[in-house]
């Protein structure tokens, strides 16, 4: 794998040195913050946006539904750089000139270890009762090792429930199941942005539920002790501007660890939430796909599951997958915890179009089980891995004297690359992201996470130490050219890209 990098003395500017100050709230974004030091005679930056996913739309085809001109629209138009990549997809030998794709957040550096765990005698069982239809919310035996499982890596302060727990095929589903199951058609949520982008789809294209961003700023302001800092002053504006627009607010999403910032919420700060949320009745989601994928030992993870008291555990529901902390994101393995028996069996009966086989449910609950193995040989290698690729890219980052937000979590670093804009525009971004694939390496530009600041990217590390190396010579090809760029008219298509990243 990789080898931490030696420093050299000097060391260029950066928003946030990962070295330093990676899981030290005390002087997290402390450069940042001077960088970013709003002006007095400064404008107020726009508070929050209530979204319209069908804005643009335009679709026509005389086989679809209205429904399915949409859905169909969806696709055509949030998936181009991943389709672009699938077509080109770099191979060492086959295609060493194809994409590097550093825009999926997948983790694809321990394939070794999972395989060998598949592919035990364990996991190879086959009886009637898996080959037949099951209960909905999942096999009880997998239910039950799902709420073991929980209880002890998220540090619950009491057993949890197997009753309380619904597995079905992935996190994307499970957003679209509560979306259904909790608004009336043109309701929405409330959701911190930036944001992971298909949350969007997630929640329209089958509950025809609509976000209310929450915009974060990356200046540190008054209220703020770090970049795009989520706070209840901000949930608080984003839900009155929402109800004076006549948009009915049903809930509030949370990611923690946060895509793509990769921030983390203290407890305190969950707790804060919680309570707003409880005093305007909304329901809360909290995403915690990537909760074992905290690398650095300074930082401090807290699972709202730990918390000794929820303020409203009826309307509190808690997501969890294997797609990012074990790596499986094409298994399609996903799991909610509920406390409200209505909305876990209304989700369940959706699991009829989104559920898991039998087989796959053996396998999951074998895997889930084997606590020694996970704890002493999987995510001790897996965290170890994950820190040294951060260490690699975030030293090239680093080197290029680019600014850049990382807290030691999940596989990205939010990375600012406003200065490489000759505009402060989304189409000067869109014309950067396209550089970067004509260069052959995908990355995720900040539009597709509702930034509302053009110039920021998301740039994911958890790959291979040959792809990796690769990615990032060209990702440096493209940003040292861009001065010459200036000068010379870009070869670069300037065409809107709509592009929503994994």
């Amino acid at each position: 794998m990789f080898s931490l990098p030696q420093k050299e003395s000097g060391t260029p500017t950066a928003l946030v040195d990962p070295t330093s100050t990676q899981g030290l709230d005390s002087n997290y974004g402390d450069v940042l913050g001077r960088e970013c030091a709003r002006k007095p005679d400064q404008k107020l930056p726009k508070l929050y946006g209530v979204g319209d996913p069908t804005a643009m739309f335009s679709s026509e085809s005389s086989h679809l539904s209205s429904r399915g001109r949409i859905i169909k629209w969806f696709w055509d138009s949030a998936e181009e750089g991943y389709r672009t990549y699938h077509m080109d997809e770099y191979h060492e030998d086959k295609n060493p000139n194809g994409i590097i794709n550093l825009g999926t957040s997948e983790n694809k550096l321990c394939f070794d270890l999972l395989s060998r765990r598949l592919s035990q005698d364990d996991m190879l069982q086959v009886e009637p009762s898996l080959l037949q239809y099951p209960d909905w919310r999942g096999h009880l035996f997998l239910r039950e090792e799902v709420a073991r499982f929980l209880s002890f890596y998220c540090k619950s302060p009491t057993p949890l429930n197997p009753e309380n727990v619904v597995v079905l095929n992935g996190c994307a589903s499970l957003f679209s199941a509560l979306a259904t199951v909790l608004c009336e058609v043109g309701e929405a949520f409330l959701i911190p942005a930036p944001y992971y982008g298909a949350i969007t789809q997630h929640v329209y294209l089958y509950g025809n539920v609509r976000l209310v961003c929450v915009y974060l700023d990356s200046e540190v302001t008054d209220l703020d002790t770090r970049p795009f800092q989520l706070t209840v002053e901000k949930l608080e504006m984003a839900l009155q501007g929402a109800n004076s627009e006549g948009v009915r607010v049903k809930g509030l999403i949370l990611i923690n660890p946060q895509n793509p910032l990769g921030d983390i919420y203290s407890p305190e700060e969950l707790q804060e939430y919680l309570e707003f949320a409880k005093r305007h009745e909304l329901h809360v989601m909290v995403d915690e796909v990537y909760m074992l994928s905290v690398f650095e030992e300074l930082v401090g993870y807290r699972s709202v599951l730990s918390l000794e008291r929820l303020p409203d555990p009826q309307r509190t529901h808690v997501m969890w997958a294997t797609s990012k902390d074990f790596g499986m994101s094409g298994l399609r393995f996903g799991t909610l915890y509920t406390e409200n028996r209505d909305v876990a069996t209304a989700v369940a009966s959706l699991c009829r179009y989104h559920g898991l086989s039998g087989l796959v449910q053996y396998q999951m609950a074998q895997l889930l089980q084997d606590r020694d193995w996970i704890s002493q040989v999987y995510l001790p290698e897996n965290h170890a891995r994950l820190k040294a690729a951060h260490t690699y890219v975030s030293g090239e980052l680093q080197a290029l004297g680019i600014p850049f937000l990382s807290r030691g979590a999940g596989f990205f670093i939010w990375v600012d690359l406003r200065k490489y804009l000759p505009e402060a525009t989304f189409e000067e971004e869109t014309l950067l992201w396209r550089c970067f694939l004509d260069n052959k390496v995908l990355l995720s530009f900040g539009k597709a996470f509702e930034c509302k600041e053009p110039g920021w990217f998301r740039l994911v590390f958890s790959d291979e130490a040959q792809r990796l190396r690769l990615g990032m010579q060209r990702v440096r090809q493209v940003l040292e050219g861009k001065s010459q760029m200036a000068e010379d008219p870009p070869s670069c298509q300037t065409q809107e890209p709509r592009g929503q990243h994994r």
